[in-house]
């Protein structure tokens, strides 16, 4: 699926709607694709009132939907699994109704089966497309 910026909010709809019986959302994109825009639409969407911010430096941000637990995470800064798992990522997963993560690629095989691949790729300044893996 392709979209122009100004879509966001119409793609994080579908998607939540299409998806959102999958607990772990991992988002795979280079720098500055709008993988925390995205995940803010759609958090946004599952009644989460508080600004949704990147977890660059705290790895992992915690956030209340309505009575669910989200997480919202990113590896960037993580050195591999081990790293990750001292943070208490797996705990994390493991608990949540709903975990977001950027950068999953730096430590994939704490990725649960099921999990939901969602790639974005950058197209030009104003456009993205999405393929999603689930």
């Amino acid at each position: 699926m392709s979209y122009d910026l100004s879509q966001i909010d119409q793609v994080a709809e579908t998607l939540l709607s299409q998806f959102g019986h999958i607990p772990i959302w991992a988002f795979y994109a280079p720098m500055g694709a709008g993988k925390t825009t995205l995940i803010a639409r759609v958090c946004k969407l599952m009644g989460i009132a508080d600004a949704v911010a990147s977890p660059t430096f705290a790895i992992m941000n915690e956030y209340d939907a309505q009575g669910k637990m989200v997480y919202h995470m990113d590896w960037y800064r993580l050195e591999g699994e081990a790293e990750a798992r001292r943070t208490g990522v797996e705990a994390a997963i493991e608990e949540a109704d709903k975990c977001f993560i950027e950068w999953p690629e730096k430590a994939p095989a704490l990725l649960p089966d099921g999990s939901l691949r969602i790639e974005i790729e950058i197209l030009d300044p104003e456009h993205r497309r999405i393929i999603i893996t689930s």
